[in-house]
């Protein structure tokens, strides 16, 4: 289904914001979508800083002109870093998705059948590889213990003690897996990095587990299919809402 009006006459025209890990994935889809696309990109891991990132993504949203049609997020809640978001002039899109391992994935459903069990499991990819420059031994979307204190304390303040636990829950990461998990994607990955992550998972004492990826959740963002189930479409002066569930994941407030 096509949700952008614009697209019907013609191409779109989208403003891309998003984790510096999506950057193949957004390049390569963009590279086949019909539509104009303008991208920045954020620093992989700024979601340890909760609140910075919010800051750092609202100012690029608030500085955004009108002549786009949209404003694509390649985030999902990331650890409440969206929440909060407010789109101004321009309508936002971005994936029902707790983190960047269901975009990894490409559907929630893949997320809870590989995860739904231990959500916040050690995984990694080709694209964080990359970035990294080697095996993130924290996990690739684990938070670091010292910012737990701080983050707990905020998001106890602003959605209750509940919530606050549920969050942090998702964001340790825990060990009590015998795997490590690699998540391929068709054209992004070598034989030669994934005989290194089994390496390291042997290292690590662990067995090597390979999901395959799918890029069909980037692909449909940058191409304007934004489903209802897969993805948020807010209005301009609308907000990011959490609701921490598995279905619907946030909702726009307005």
């Amino acid at each position: 289904m096509r949700c952008n009006e614009a697209a019907v006459n013609g191409p779109a025209r989208y403003k891309v914001i998003s984790c510096e890990v999506f950057s193949r994935l957004i390049y390569s889809a963009a590279a086949h979508s019909p539509n104009v696309l303008d991208v920045e990109f954020t620093e992989l891991r700024s979601h340890v800083s909760p609140d910075g990132l919010r800051r750092e993504i609202q100012s690029i949203i608030d500085r955004t002109p009108d002549k786009y049609d949209a404003i694509l997020l390649g985030y999902g809640l990331c650890g409440n870093s969206t929440a909060g978001l407010r789109a101004g002039s321009v309508p936002l899109v971005i994936p029902r998705a707790h983190d960047c391992c269901t975009v990894f994935l490409g559907s929630r459903a893949a997320f809870l059948e590989h995860f739904g069990q231990t959500p916040s499991a050690q995984w990694s990819s080709a694209c964080y590889h990359e970035r990294l420059g080697g095996w993130y031994e924290g996990g690739a979307a684990g938070m670091l213990y010292g910012d737990q204190e701080a983050y707990y304390k905020e998001l106890a303040e602003k959605y209750g003690r509940e919530n606050a636990d549920y969050i942090i829950e998702m964001m340790k990461v825990k060990n009590e897996v015998d795997h490590l998990t690699y998540i391929e994607l068709d054209g992004f990955d070598h034989p030669e990095l994934q005989e290194s992550f089994r390496r390291y998972a042997k290292d690590s004492g662990k067995q090597a587990r390979f999901l395959k990826g799918s890029t069909r959740l980037i692909d449909a963002l940058v191409s304007g299919e934004w489903d209802d189930e897969e993805f948020l479409v807010m209005p301009p002066g609308s907000e990011i809402k959490p609701v921490y569930d598995n279905d619907r994941i946030m909702e726009k407030n307005n």
